[in-house]
C-alpha cells in the first residue's frame, strides 16, 4: 500500500494568474520585500504605480511556481511616460491569497 503520496500543485495559466492576482488585491496593498523597497527608491517607482501595473498590467513572463512554491509572473505597464515591470508572487497564508513584490524594474 503506497502511503507517502504528494499531490501535484494545481497549474495556473496566465490569465488565471491575474484573476487570483487581482482578487487577492481587492482593497488591500501588496507586501513590498526588501528588494523591492530598494529597488523603488533607486528606480523613484511609487506604491501607486506598483498598484496601477498590477491592477492593470499584462504578463511579461509567465506565470511559474518559484523556490518558495508561490505563483510568480512579472506584469508590465506603461505609466507617466515609463513602462514599469512589476514582479509578484501569490503567497497563501491561512488559505487566503496575499500578493507580494519582489521587485521592480524600469
Amino acid at each position: 500500500m503506497i502511503t507517502n503520496i504528494t499531490p501535484l500543485p494545481f497549474v495556473l495559466n496566465d490569465a488565471n494568474y491575474l484573476k487570483r492576482l487581482r482578487a487577492a488585491l481587492e482593497g488591500k496593498s501588496p507586501a513590498l520585500s526588501p528588494h523591492a523597497k530598494k529597488r523603488m527608491r533607486k528606480r523613484k517607482i511609487t506604491l501607486m504605480e506598483i498598484k496601477k501595473c498590477l491592477e492593470g498590467g499584462s504578463i511579461v513572463e509567465p506565470a511559474h511556481l518559484n523556490i518558495q512554491g508561490n505563483w510568480q509572473a512579472t506584469l508590465g505597464y506603461f505609466i507617466a511616460g515609463d513602462y514599469i515591470k512589476v514582479s509578484a508572487a501569490i503567497e497563501q497564508v491561512n488559505e487566503k491569497d496575499f500578493v507580494v513584490v519582489i521587485t521592480v524594474m524600469l
